[in-house]
Order: structure tokens, then sequence, then C-alpha cells
């Protein structure tokens, strides 16, 4: 199996949108797409020239094919997907609200990728990985895949990774009373946490990134963002004080916020395997960003090894 730098455990679903900017309702023509956080993930890793895999479930249908193809495309390693031959594959569907945004529709229940468990990992030669990533999303899925994501982030001292975790929650999957002591177990166990300041507030009533620090001393490095105004890492050192590093987002003209998160953790963990220190790590997890945000996309191709963006502390400081 295919030796990795990093490895993302995560759901991807088709994507079906109008074709025009018209509600469902009304649309003659749909485009057929795909996204999920984690492979959003490993497709900026494989274009920055990272050797970035996918594992996840997939049905045997058109749905998994176009996934799977695309992925491949993208240069994301596929050897760890599985196609299961009863459950289809996830689908979702955008409904613009003109005026308003859009809202999602979800057809996810008992999707293929709902029925991962601790089983399947053990066919993924993980010691054949530096790196895992995952999120809060695979936890809410089902029981069993909360099982797996919980396995994945224990195992990693043991078996010889490092562990992400994105908290990434979705009210649409669970409640805040069920999610909230799920999340901050999960988010306990891994080595590096990315977590919005909303999200926070929202699941465990942190009004400051320093609260979230403090509800997380187990992390070597917690990294919260808020929103358009800065992110914030936390480091900690064995027998040293709690490091925090800033750096100030980006500004850009959004054009769809969705997927800016999976590149801003995409860039912030390229800069990690490439040694940056914390502040120039951030500032590459804001390029990545700062490129989505200008998409309609999940993931926007194109940035490659050198973001259009600012590169690091440096370059933004002479371009403000």
């Amino acid at each position: 199996m295919t030796v990795l730098d990093v490895l993302c455990v995560g759901e991807t679903m088709a994507v079906i949108t109008p074709a025009n900017a018209e509600p469902l309702s009304k649309a003659e023509e749909c485009l057929l797409g795909f996204g999920g956080a984690e492979s959003n993930v490993a497709a900026h890793l494989a274009e920055f020239g990272y050797r970035a895999g996918w594992a996840s479930r997939l049905g045997m249908d058109p749905f998994g094919d176009r996934i799977a193809g695309g992925l491949a495309a993208r240069g994301v390693d596929l050897s760890r997907v599985m196609r299961d031959q009863t459950s289809s594959t996830g689908v979702y569907f955008k409904d613009p609200d003109l005026g308003r945004g859009a809202r999602t529709l979800y057809y996810r229940a008992g999707s293929a990728a709902s029925r991962m468990s601790p089983e399947d990992s053990r066919t993924w030669s993980l010691e054949q990985t530096g790196w895992i990533h995952t999120s809060g999303i695979n936890a809410a899925l089902s029981r069993s895949c909360s099982e797996l994501t919980e396995q994945l982030l224990t195992q990693a001292p043991t078996v010889g990774y490092k562990a992400s975790f994105d908290v990434n929650y979705r009210p649409a999957l669970w409640s805040v009373d069920v999610a909230g002591p799920r999340l901050l177990e999960l988010a306990s166990r891994a080595a590096v946490v990315f977590v919005g300041l909303d999200e926070a507030e929202t699941l465990w009533g942190c009004a400051t990134a320093d609260d979230v620090s403090s509800l997380l001393p187990g992390p070597r490095h917690v990294v919260v963002k808020d929103s358009a105004t800065e992110a914030v890492e936390f480091v900690r050192e064995p027998g040293k004080e709690v490091q925090v590093f800033r750096f100030p987002a980006h500004r850009v003209d959004v054009v769809e916020p969705v997927g800016a998160g999976d590149a801003f953790a995409a860039g912030y963990l390229a800069g990690m395997l490439r040694g940056d220190p914390p502040v120039d790590r951030l500032a590459l997890g804001h390029s990545f960003a700062a490129w989505t945000l200008g998409s309609l996309a999940d993931f926007r191709p194109g940035h490659g090894t050198k973001p259009r963006t600012f590169g690091s502390k440096h370059i933004h400081a002479a371009a403000t």
C-alpha cells in the first residue's frame, strides 16, 4: 500500500447544484460535483506536493465513481477507499434562495461512509503514514464512525503517526447537547486541534481563544480561527509556559465561504510538515483559505506550491 505523508479520513458526497442562479424547484439543469471536508484537505495537500491520501467508503454507484475519479485526478491516493456493495454514496443538494444565500439538503443517512468502523482501519496500513487528519463530521455520521475517529486519535502515539482533528461542528448532524461533550473528548486526544471561535462558543461556551486553550490542555497545538479576524495558535511544550502566536486573516472579497476552513487546515498542515514556525504556518493556512474564498467551489485548484495570496508574514508585512 502507498506510503503517505498524510491520510485524511471522512465522508465525501456527491453535490448537485442548479446550473443557473435559481431555486432547485425551478431549475431545468443541474451540475454534478462532489465535496467533503477531509478529502478537500487531502486535495490541497496533494496539489502542494505532499503524498496525500483519503480513506473512506463509497457506494458502487455512479456518484462513487465520480468522486473517486475526481479525487484521483487531483492527485489524491485512494488505495484505502472501500467500495460498498450494499450502501449508496451520500448526496447533498444546494438550493439557492436568491438574496438569502443557499440552503443545503442532505441525503446521507445510511450512506456507505457512515458504515466505516475501527475494523476498516486494519486494512489501511497506518504505520505507512506520518499523519492522520479527521474531523467532527466523521464522528457525527454514526456510532461506528465515532468509534473509528476515537481510535485514530487515541492510537496515534502507539502506531507512530501524528493526528490532527478539526472540530467541524454540523448542527444538522447532531445537537449541541450530544456533540459538545463528545467533540471535546475527541479534540483532547489529538496532537493538533482546529476549531472556530464561533463553534467553541456554541459547543462549550468559550468567549475567547484563551478560553478554548484552557479547555484543551492536552493537545500540543490548539488553533483557534476567529472568522475573518485572525487565527491564534497555542503551543504547549513540556515544562514550558504556553506560547501564543497570532496571524491576521487576509482581506479578500468572499465569493463562497464553504471549503475555506478545510483549506486553512491544509495550509497549516503543509507548513507544519515542512517545518515552518507557528506564525508562518498560520500565514500559509490563511493563504490557502483566501484562495478558496474567491471561488464558488469547495476546492479551488491552482495555487500549487506557491499560493497566490500572502505566503508568509514577511510578504504580508510588505503588502500592508
